[in-house]
């Protein structure tokens, strides 16, 4: 299962007053990490169902709410 705001064009660059990007103004989505996997990536909670997202850029551990943008973790949301 995809969700379409992981379809967006990549980018990596949330503003840092919302949780939109930068370069393409697209909406970066907030989920919750379930469980780290191999190679930098997480398996997170969508709300929706379950994704397999790169975190290779933050430092996030399971439970952690984090920003991401086009499969990428952004940012690790402050709890």
């Amino acid at each position: 299962m995809t969700s379409p705001e992981f379809s967006a064009p990549e980018c990596a660059m949330p503003q840092s007053d919302s949780d939109a990007c930068i370069t393409c103004a697209d909406t970066a989505v907030q989920v919750r990490i379930v469980e780290l996997l191999p190679d930098g990536l997480a398996l997170v909670d969508t709300g929706a169902g379950r994704e397999e997202v790169s975190v290779a850029l933050v430092s996030a551990a399971v439970g952690d709410t984090i920003l991401v943008h086009a499969k990428e973790a952004i940012a690790v949301v402050p709890a």
